[in-house]
């Protein structure tokens, strides 16, 4: 077993591709493929298997590859130390939903690092995708949220795909709207006041169910309702058009500016956001310290609701 083989494994692990993988690594598929076979007959197990959409680690796949990371991550804080005096890139990699304060936990782990080389990944994406994406090794933690509505569905696939679910913290659901929408000025909205206004929420394409939906109390009908992909539209339209969207109620006016608030919504539901990750796979330094950020960060809004 060679160093060289965990990297070219972690590597594909990453693009979910052969082909993407060698044109990453500069190399051929053949010897790509090659070095790969050659570890699996080594080790006896098959690493990865193929799907109509690419390749994902197996089982026993998922499991090896937590060790090769570790491994590679030890080699590399050796070499910098005592070989290449030199940082090395450091990886990085979340899926979550649409969550403003997750983007600020990531802003301050680059600033607090300063590191000279870094290749991190933050995927705003579909609910399923984040699962698949930590399932698969592409990402090493996910956030999402999970309420009674939605965690059975949730639990059995996170007990199916190995993973844990950590929680962060649980709120009552608030409504984002327009300062000038007509409800800005209430303490509390009840549902039936929305009735007449657009209801904005993330597609969640081919898993388009309403157990993944980013939004809670999906099940109910609207007279208007628009699906978008990314957080940005959602807010011009929650202005442009006096649209809402129900959510945490943790809002940053840095990164959405002063024009949207959060009012609660007068419901008996509540929201549990959490983040996964694979079992019996240690976490990187810089996870940890990017959920130690985010604990932090999450706990003075929700102090501040």
């Amino acid at each position: 077993m060679k160093l060289q083989q965990l990297r070219y494994a972690l590597v594909i692990s990453k693009y979910g591709s052969f082909n993407k993988a060698a044109k990453k690594l500069f190399i051929s598929q053949p010897t790509l493929s090659t070095a790969i076979k050659e570890l699996e007959k080594e080790i006896n197990i098959s690493i990865f298997e193929r799907t109509t959409k690419g390749v994902r680690p197996s089982r026993e796949g998922i499991e090896f590859l937590g060790y090769a990371r570790q491994i590679i991550e030890q080699t590399e804080l050796l070499e910098e130390r005592y070989i290449n005096f030199k940082p090395s890139v450091r990886q990085f990699s979340i899926s979550t939903q649409h969550y403003a304060f997750v983007v600020n936990a990531f802003v301050d782990l680059i600033k607090n690092y300063q590191l000279d080389q870094y290749e991190f990944n933050l995927r705003e994406t579909k609910t399923y995708e984040i699962i698949d994406d930590v399932r698969n090794l592409r990402s090493e933690i996910g956030i999402l949220y999970k309420n009674q509505f939605n965690e059975k569905v949730l639990n059995k696939l996170f007990k199916d795909y190995n993973l844990e679910f950590h929680e962060l913290f649980t709120v009552k659901p608030y409504v984002f709207i327009s300062k000038s929408n007509p409800l800005a000025k209430k303490e509390i909205i009840k549902l039936e006041e929305l009735e007449d206004y657009p209801c904005l929420s993330f597609e969640q394409g081919e898993y388009n169910s309403f157990y993944f939906s980013e939004e809670i109390l999906s099940t109910i009908s609207h007279k208007k309702s628009i699906n978008v992909n990314d957080r940005a539209t959602l807010f011009n339209l929650l202005i442009g058009i006096n649209g809402y969207t129900i959510s945490t109620g943790i809002i940053s006016e840095d990164l959405n500016g002063p024009n949207i608030i959060a009012v609660p919504i007068e419901s008996e539901e509540t929201i549990t956001v959490g983040w996964i990750n694979q079992k019996n796979i240690k976490l990187t330094q810089l996870a940890i310290e990017y959920i130690n950020i985010l604990e932090n960060i999450t706990r003075k809004y929700v102090q501040g609701l």
